[in-house]
């Protein structure tokens, strides 16, 4: 086995000539590429060596010699320790700069493919953004009890949250409650997890935990439901034994698409964009960009409960949406039920990673909408190709992947004809976006 190189005892000076996909400052020392944690393009750091390994090394900023103009005050106590954000240093109007910019460098690098035209990025709130987050929860009595928060950045220790501004107020402002509550549970000690799940009006945490139970564990939960208006779920295996502590057969948990007259329900371990107003803004866009005509047939590809499909079944379309779990298909169509598009919707569980050379879903479309996951639409992209049709929507939360992706589309005779960078995740270094191929 290799062994680990021996890390300098004193910090080293050196200047930032770029931001890696990640944040981190570049440097180049003697030849050799450094990523260094807090350092932003154009500045000047000391800094001290966290690894060193044979093609780059790493480093965490000790102090800013010369900082760029758009440096920032980072008004989180927990930054540069938490794993939550790593941006909050960049002034935000630069970190979407950043985001547009590796966007359009991917689809050129890893593509072969430049955009027509540049769409205007997607921005929206700054803070209290996230409705969706899985938190960690450890106890440790060293620091006095249970910690609830998201893990420590490089490792996998549970930042000591007082308060956490990117998540919705409505448990943002209550972690150290959370933590006490979960403190004085006869199981406190193996409950690793919270997931948060947020509607427009309800919400609901849902506990993860390894051992039953024990007297009054309950009712203490519930007692801070009932405090906060929070629901409170139960997870003691997979998220198929998810359960409603209280209230009695959980909340009501739904978000709205205005522009489209629309309400989704959803449960809590259910997929939803965790940025409600990107997410509706997005949609927004997407439509406007496919623009649906009546009776026209759009596939709408990792469909997941409808958030694609219904706007668009709403504008007049016959749409077909397909997914691989099976809890999201149903709900999916719930939702067009309820919402009165049931005649113009139909939905499908198929594996895209892996579909049939004829789908039960194949055949000919006018338009196709893609939203896959990190690992993006390679399998999928010969069937929206094949479909026949004319406008593709690809949403994507990997940049890379879209633009692997593109250039794949692009030997199928698409053109790029335009992206542009969304941002779900400010204060991070996590980019999305969106394109639109036309044939």
């Amino acid at each position: 086995m290799a062994r680990r190189k021996r890390l300098p005892a004193e910090p080293v000076e050196a200047p930032i000539e770029a931001l890696s996909h990640e944040g981190r400052g570049i440097a180049r020392i003697d030849g050799k590429v450094t990523f260094i944690d807090g350092a932003l393009p154009g500045e000047r750091v000391r800094f001290r060596y966290t690894d060193r390994r044979r093609n780059h090394d790493a480093g965490r900023v000790e102090t800013v010699l010369e900082a760029a103009a758009d440096r920032v005050e980072a008004p989180c106590p927990h930054f540069g320790v938490c794993g939550g954000c790593s941006l909050q240093h960049l002034d935000p109007a630069a970190q979407v700069r950043f985001k547009a910019e590796g966007l359009m460098d991917q689809l050129e690098r890893l593509g072969g493919v430049a955009p027509e035209v540049e769409e205007p990025p997607l921005t929206g709130p700054l803070w209290g953004y996230r409705r969706r987050a899985r938190l960690g929860a450890k106890r440790v009595p060293q620091k006095g009890g249970v910690l609830v928060g998201f893990r420590e950045r490089g490792t996998g220790y549970v930042v000591d949250t007082r308060r956490c501004d990117i998540l919705d107020p409505r448990i943002g402002e209550h972690i150290p409650e959370l933590a006490r509550t979960i403190d004085g549970l006869t199981i406190a000690e193996r409950v690793p997890q919270v997931e948060v799940a947020l509607g427009d009006e309800a919400g609901t945490l849902v506990i993860r935990h390894l051992d039953p139970l024990g007297p009054g564990d309950a009712e203490a939960l519930a007692d801070f439901g009932r405090r906060t208006g929070l629901g409170i779920h139960l997870q003691p295996g997979d998220e198929s034994t998810a359960h409603p502590l209280w209230p009695e057969g959980g909340v009501d948990l739904r978000y709205a698409h205005p522009a489209f007259g629309l309400e989704l329900a959803f449960a809590p371990t259910d997929f939803i964009q965790v940025n409600a107003a990107i997410n509706r803004d997005l949609v927004a866009r997407v439509v406007e960009l496919l623009d649906p005509q009546p009776g026209e047939r759009v596939l709408d590809l990792f469909c997941g409960l409808g958030n694609f499909s219904l706007p668009l079944a709403s504008r007049g379309a016959e749409v077909t949406g397909v997914e691989g779990a099976e809890s999201l298909v149903a709900r999916a169509r719930e939702n067009a039920e309820a919402n009165g598009l049931a005649a113009r919707c139909r939905f499908l569980v198929d594996d895209l990673d892996h579909p049939a050379a004829e789908p039960e879903w194949g055949g000919a479309y006018d338009a196709v909408v893609l939203d896959p996951a990190r690992a993006g639409a390679r399998a999928a992209v010969h069937h929206a190709a094949a479909s026949g049709a004319a406008r593709i929507a690809y949403v994507s939360c990997n940049p890379a992947t879209l633009a692997r992706d593109a250039g794949d589309l692009a030997e199928y005779g698409f053109r790029l004809a335009r992206a542009g960078v969304v941002d779900m995740f400010p204060h991070t270094a996590h980019a999305e976006a969106m394109a639109l191929f036309e044939r």
